[in-house]
């Protein structure tokens, strides 16, 4: 019998290496307290645990990807069902890479990543890559997208990349120049006033990083990026809430002291026509990976909102995380 179970064990070891599978993840757990400026508004202080999952699977050239999210609680005790997020493979066909499922798109400075069914073939013809897509979501407009093709190569040192889709277009640049890197984001839509840009320039200096960038909305679209420069998703727990036609800039110096990697984030939001909407904060973030193999993130922030007298605050959010 001990024979036997040993054989079994064998197999199944032995079948789990041959199918290639690896099982990573991630959990957070968060303390904020927020102390408003405003009496009329309680401090508050939570905690809330955040964990993802990976599952990767591999056969030859086809990689499968099963992404398991929201095993959320917050203070209250509550919550969120465990769900499969991201589930798509990749393979190729001939010279063409393919990748198809449900997957989330990515956040950028100018609109927050949606995720839906979605399939993308692409490939490279004489220095310029070719790409197909075909979705269900909300890909780089507010309008629903059905099909995409897109060109991008290398001009001069200059990366380019053209997209053409249903509503608008997706347009990218970036390259360096005397040790600036300089990237430029556009998305032209066919709906007027509707353009967003944004442009991001970033270097070192004496060991101190510095970025820039500069995100722009015509009066009839918002910007709802995800990104450094801040996040204004429309989804909850966001910085801010943007309205159409508001503009933002950003900030950042980081350097690394004493084995902590510190980093300070100025961002502003401007209040477009209505007087008393600017928007700006202050944000101070420490980091600093333990000997336990977690890593220990403490976040500062200073928020003042013209458009609101309730909505002005101190935030300090201490964050333990480990990935496995």
């Amino acid at each position: 019998m001990k024979k036997l179970i040993a054989a079994a064990v064998a197999t199944s070891v032995s079948a789990i290496a041959m199918a290639d599978i690896s099982i990573t993840g991630q959990l957070k757990t968060n303390y904020t307290h927020k102390d408003y400026q405003s009496t009329l508004v309680n401090d508050a202080d939570t905690f809330t645990t955040e964990g993802d999952i990976s599952i990767k699977g591999k056969s030859g050239d086809t990689n499968v990807v099963m992404n398991l999210g929201n095993i959320d609680t917050d203070s209250a005790g509550s919550r969120a069902t465990l769900n499969f997020e991201d589930v798509y493979l990749t393979t190729k066909i001939g010279d063409v890479n393919v990748k198809m499922g449900n997957y989330d798109n990515g956040n950028n400075s100018l609109r927050a990543s949606s995720r839906s069914p979605r399939f993308n073939a692409s490939t490279s013809l004489g220095g310029f890559k070719l790409s197909y897509l075909n979705g269900n979501g909300d890909l780089d407009s507010s309008a629903k997208q059905n099909d995409e093709v897109g060109i991008s190569t290398s001009l001069g040192g200059v990366n380019v990349g053209y997209t053409l889709k249903d509503g608008g277009e997706t347009i990218k640049a970036s390259t360096s120049v005397g040790g600036v890197n300089i990237s430029y984001l556009g998305l032209p839509s066919d709906t007027a006033d509707s353009d967003r840009s944004a442009i991001e320039l970033s270097t070192e200096m004496n060991g101190v990083g510095i970025k820039v960038g500069s995100a722009t909305a015509e009066t009839g679209t918002t910007i709802t990026g995800d990104s450094w420069m801040g996040d204004f998703e429309s989804a909850g727990g966001q910085e801010f809430t943007t309205l159409a036609g508001q503009d933002v800039t950003a900030l950042e110096l980081s350097t690394s002291i004493a084995g902590n990697k510190v980093a300070f984030r100025n961002i502003a939001v401007d209040g477009y026509a209505s007087a008393g909407k600017d928007w700006d904060m202050n944000k101070i973030i420490v980091t600093r990976p333990l000997a336990s193999g977690a890593t220990l993130e403490v976040t500062y922030k200073d928020i003042n909102d013209d458009a609101s007298a309730t909505t002005d605050m101190e935030v300090l959010d201490i964050e333990l995380a480990v990935k496995f």
